[in-house]
C-alpha cells in the first residue's frame, strides 16, 4: 500500500473525535466523578464534602476499619501481590479461607472467586453452555450478563423482563431441540429495582430440564435469610444451580464468587477462562472481603437498618409527589426522567447541594430511560434521607 493511498482515511483519534462529538451532543459522554475519602456516607469530591446515595456500599462497610486493620495485617505478613494466577503460583491460603467463609455464609458446598462481577459472568456462562445449547435471558439483565451470553455462542432468546408466562412459551418452543439450556436472570434488577420471579424460574425449569444462572450481586448480604439473597427470600435457598455474588456491594470491598456444588467448583477451576488466565487477587483484598462477610453475618442490624432506610425514602418520596420504581423496601431507588440531558442537569443540581445520585443514562438504561439511580444503605441517617428528600423535591419541580 503506497502512503497516499491512506490520505483519504481519518486516523483513529478523528474517528474517535467523532464518536466522543457524538456522544456529547446526546449527552451520554461519561466524565468520572473523583470521590476521595469516605466516611460512612458522606464522602469527599473534587469539589466539596457531600453524602453519598449513589453507591452499592449497602452495609456501609467500604470504609469500615475491621476490613481496613484485615487486610493491613495480612500486607504486612505477605506483601501485596499474589505473584500468579491461581492455577500457577498465587493461590494463597488467604484465597481459600475466603471461599469456605462465602460456602459457609451460603450453607453451600463450595465457592470459587473471580476477580469481579463481570469476570465471573463472562467466565462461567461460557464455560457451561456452547454452540449446541440454549440461553434464555431476562431483557434487563446487567451487562455482564448479556456479554458472558454472547461470548457463551449459544442461542440466545430473551424473554420479556420478568415474565415468566413468556419465558415458558419459549422453552416449550425451542428446548426440545438443543443439548443444553440455561435460564440468565439477575436477582435484584440494578436499575429498577425490582426483583426475579425466582420461585417460577426454578420451577420452569425443573419442568424443561434447564439449568438456573443467578446474578445476585445486588441482593446477597442484603435481603433473604441472614442476607442469603433472592433465592433465600423466596424459600428456595439451595434451589438455584448457579449463584454469583460480589464483594463490591454488600461486604464493602471488590471482587466476586460463585457458590454451588463442589462440582461446579471444580469445573469452573478449570474451565471458567476469566479465573484460569487472571492474576489471583491480593491476599490483602481477600482478608478484607472475609472480613466483610464476617461483619455482615454478626451484624443483622445493617440489613434491617437498609431495610427502614429504604421504607423512609420511598415514603417521603411518595409525600412529594415522586414516583420512583421497585417495592416500598427496595433498597435500590429508581425515578424515571426520561431524558437524558435533563437527568445529567439534576445530578448536578442535586450535587451542588451535598447529594451524589446516579444520573443514568443509555447505554445502561434502554433509550427513554435516563433515570436517577438513588441507593440507600445502613450508613445513612433519617436526617440525611430526609434532607435528600427534600432536595429532590425542590430540584424536581424546578
Amino acid at each position: 500500500m503506497t502512503a497516499t493511498s491512506t490520505l483519504n482515511h481519518p486516523g483513529l483519534d478523528d474517528v474517535l473525535r467523532a464518536e466522543l462529538s457524538r456522544l456529547r451532543e446526546q449527552h451520554l459522554e461519561r466524565v468520572p466523578r473523583t470521590v476521595g475519602c469516605r466516611s460512612g456516607a458522606i464522602v469527599e469530591t473534587e469539589h466539596r464534602r457531600a453524602t453519598d446515595f449513589s453507591s452499592n456500599d449497602y452495609l456501609g462497610l467500604a470504609s469500615d476499619p475491621r476490613l481496613v486493620d484485615a487486610a493491613t495485617q495480612v500486607a504486612s505478613q505477605q506483601g501485596l501481590g499474589s505473584g500468579g494466577s491461581r492455577l500457577i503460583s498465587g493461590n494463597n491460603p488467604e484465597h481459600e479461607a475466603l471461599e469456605a467463609e462465602v460456602a459457609a455464609f451460603f450453607d453451600a458446598e463450595a465457592a470459587l472467586t473471580f476477580s469481579s462481577g463481570y469476570a465471573a459472568n463472562v467466565g462461567i456462562i461460557p464455560a457451561l453452555v456452547g454452540r449446541e445449547d440454549a440461553i434464555f435471558a431476562d431483557a434487563l439483565n446487567h451487562a455482564s450478563l448479556i456479554d458472558g451470553c454472547r461470548l457463551s455462542r449459544a442461542t440466545v432468546h430473551v424473554y420479556a423482563h420478568a415474565d415468566a408466562t413468556a419465558l415458558e412459551a419459549m422453552l416449550v418452543r425451542h428446548r426440545a431441540h438443543v443439548r443444553r439450556s440455561l435460564i440468565v436472570t439477575d436477582g435484584v434488577f440494578s436499575m429498577d429495582g425490582d426483583r426475579a420471579p425466582l420461585a417460577n424460574l426454578v420451577d420452569l425449569a425443573r419442568r424443561f430440564d434447564a439449568w438456573t444462572y443467578l446474578d445476585d450481586a445486588h441482593a446477597v448480604g442484603v435481603i433473604g435469610d441472614s442476607g442469603r439473597g433472592t433465592a433465600s427470600s423466596v424459600k428456595l435457598h439451595g434451589e438455584v444451580d448457579v449463584t454469583i455474588g460480589t464483594f463490591g456491594k454488600s461486604f464493602g470491598v471488590a471482587g466476586a464468587f460463585v457458590y454451588g456444588s463442589a462440582t461446579l467448583r471444580r469445573f469452573l477451576l478449570n474451565r471458567a477462562r476469566s479465573f484460569v488466565f487472571s492474576t489471583a487477587a491480593s491476599p490483602p483484598q481477600a482478608a478484607a472481603c472475609r472480613a466483610g462477610v464476617r461483619i455482615a453475618r454478626d451484624e443483622p442490624w445493617r440489613r434491617d437498618r437498609v431495610r427502614a432506610n429504604a421504607i423512609m425514602l420511598r415514603a417521603q418520596l411518595a409525600d412529594n409527589g415522586i414516583d420512583v420504581l421497585g417495592q416500598h423496601d427496595a433498597h435500590i431507588v429508581p425515578i424515571v426522567i426520561a431524558d437524558a440531558e435533563r437527568v445529567v442537569a439534576i445530578g448536578r443540581a442535586l450535587a451542588d447541594r451535598g447529594f451524589l445520585v446516579g444520573a443514568v443514562r443509555p447505554p445502561t438504561v434502554p433509550d427513554g430511560g435516563s433515570r436517577l439511580r438513588v441507593t440507600v444503605s445502613a450508613a445513612h441517617t433519617a436526617e440525611q434521607i430526609t434532607a435528600l428528600a427534600n432536595a429532590l423535591s425542590h430540584v424536581l419541580a424546578t
